[in-house]
């Protein structure tokens, strides 16, 4: 019973970190950003040049990451697009917090598990099947997202800002809007499953090698 509880703990705290840093990294890694910025003519749509739209953009996020003042270097903004960012905010913040916590049950779950045979279920250990089960959740919503990727971003924003409608930006009150395209956040989606999808096999490979080894 015991083997079992811990088995299910570690492979939630892995499924959580996993998932945790794979948003987080298109979010913190701010060249990710910048690369959109040609390819997608953003000086030529919103009349900024690239420095502007790239203080625009770390001013928005260095509010979301650490509040303070709430800019956009030289662009409008109106108060519903700043409570906006206050929301986003909020929800990175949870993202790192969940992070956290699955970091600390994956320590706490190999320090108890540490010198002990791996526990097993139909021949595999927790970490074979929280890779399996993370990487299954997130190619299903994948394929969602990737099947009308509007309509997936309207439904982030009406299950994520529930009865809000302050995320739908007009650009005369809040210019960022034009430097943010829907294609960026679809390419934020891509990254985010990519990463997943890449930390997660390499998991399942890893771990069905060592359980060769010790079988051995």
């Amino acid at each position: 019973m015991k083997n079992k509880s811990l088995f299910y703990v570690s492979t939630i705290s892995w499924m959580a970190f996993v998932m945790a840093v794979s948003i987080a990294i298109p979010i913190l890694f701010r060249p990710f950003y910048y690369a959109h910025i040609k390819p997608y003519r953003l000086v030529e749509e919103s009349g900024y040049s690239e420095q502007q739209i790239k203080e625009a953009y770390d001013d928005m996020l260095d509010f979301c990451l650490f509040g303070g003042d709430f800019k956009t270097g030289d662009m409008k903004w109106s108060q519903d697009g700043r409570r906006h960012f206050e929301d986003v905010g909020k929800l990175f913040r949870l993202d790192f917090i969940v992070g956290g916590i699955g970091l600390a049950g994956i320590i706490i779950t190999g320090l108890i598990n540490r010198g002990k045979r791996p526990f097993t279920v139909k021949g595999h250990t927790s970490q074979f099947w929280r890779g399996v089960y993370t990487l299954v959740l997130f190619v299903m919503l994948g394929v969602l997202g990737s099947v009308n990727f509007s309509r997936f971003f309207v439904l982030f924003h009406k299950v994520f800002f529930p009865g809000k409608t302050n995320w739908i930006f007009y650009p005369n009150k809040d210019e960022i809007i034009l430097v943010l395209p829907e294609e960026f956040f679809r390419n934020c989606a891509i990254a985010i499953v990519a990463i997943l999808v890449i930390l997660t096999v390499s998991l399942i490979v890893t771990e069905k090698r060592r359980l060769r080894r010790l079988e051995a």
